[in-house]
């Protein structure tokens, strides 16, 4: 009998004890007259789905040119959004080509083009949201750069909160006098950190 009670005693005990957490009762605050009486309010602020670069699916076909010419032709939109809302809302898009350059046919030397004379150059933003500082990797043509190493494509240098910027980079290559007619294909990488 007494190991019993002991068992109803306890589960007692236990119920009481949810019951008094639950039943507490808010702080409350008094204030005489003529004086102001203050609540601290707070809330959270989340982040959502961290930062993100959107870019073309493909085949994105930049043109034709004869050996020894060059061809110029945009990408597609490129979009990086941070949704972090963090407060140091700084980031860097990187830009690559696949290792093996541009190939056709069997890939051989005179059916590649080397990713030294594709050129990449992201132009101004055409779109974005929230502030900050958003700088082009490069910002014109002249400032274009080959994709056999990593580039900036673009960048945001300060601000913070949510933010986007889109732009439309230039491909331009330099095709080599030795190329062999085909149509050729590789790979841009885009990565933002």
């Amino acid at each position: 009998m007494s190991k019993c009670r002991l068992g109803i005693s306890l589960v007692g005990v236990a119920g009481l004890a949810v019951a008094m957490a639950v039943a507490v009762p808010a702080q409350a605050v008094t204030c005489p007259a003529s004086t102001t009486c203050s609540t601290t309010v707070t809330f959270t602020v989340t982040g959502e789905d961290g930062l993100t670069i959107t870019v073309p699916a493909g085949p994105v076909n930049v043109g034709n040119s004869a050996p020894a010419g060059q061809i110029s032709g945009q990408l597609g939109t490129v979009t990086v959004t941070d949704q972090r809302a963090a407060l140091a809302a700084t980031w860097v898009a990187s830009v690559i080509a696949a290792t093996g350059g541009f190939t056709t046919g069997g890939g051989t030397a005179a059916e590649t083009v080397p990713n030294t004379a594709v050129l990449y150059w992201s132009g101004t933003q055409t779109a974005n949201t929230g502030g900050g500082t958003l700088v082009p990797g490069q910002a014109n043509a002249a400032a274009a750069q080959s994709l056999d190493i990593s580039r900036t494509a673009f960048s945001k240098t300060s601000g913070s909160g949510d933010n986007s910027v889109a732009w439309n980079p230039t491909i331009v290559i330099n095709v080599p006098a030795q190329a062999v007619a085909g149509t050729y294909t590789g790979t841009v990488n885009h990565s933002v950190a």
